[in-house]
């Protein structure tokens, strides 16, 4: 039997305002050692930020971090499950979408992320993804 997304989800999401600028969001990352961000607006769920769409949407294009903001930069459309759904459901749609994590929402509410490295850990746990996202960060 397929599991829930909300049994399988990261619920201790970080999150940035839509105004943090991208070295606060940076740090914010360095902090919680994550590769990725929730940018909020009025409390609800305005997009997604990566470490590298920092590196490839601001730096490379010569924006400064110092003003930029996180909502600027952000994925808007976003591909998102409920924590009633199933596992291998949210797999196929990171699957369809090519894409790594997938917020989750209880009506509307952001309650967890479902990223590729929790998938790995709960379904086939001696993979080498699953390995590498078990692992402790380094320091």
């Amino acid at each position: 039997m397929t599991r829930r997304v909300g049994e399988v989800m990261t619920r201790d999401v970080v999150m940035v305002s839509v105004d943090s600028t991208l070295v606060a969001t940076a740090r914010e990352m360095r902090e919680h050692d994550i590769g990725d961000v929730c940018v909020m607006e009025d409390g609800r769920l305005f997009g997604m930020l990566t470490d590298r769409d920092i590196v490839v949407r601001a730096i490379a294009q010569g924006l400064s971090p110092e003003v930029v903001t996180a909502g600027d930069i952000c994925t808007r459309k976003l591909v998102t499950v409920a924590p009633d759904d199933g596992e291998w459901y949210a797999v196929e749609l990171m699957r369809l979408h090519t894409v790594r994590r997938l917020p989750v929402l209880d009506h509307e509410r952001l309650v967890g992320v479902l990223s590729l490295g929790d998938v790995a850990i709960d379904l086939e746990r001696d993979s080498t993804l699953a390995t590498i996202s078990a692992a402790p960060p380094n320091a």
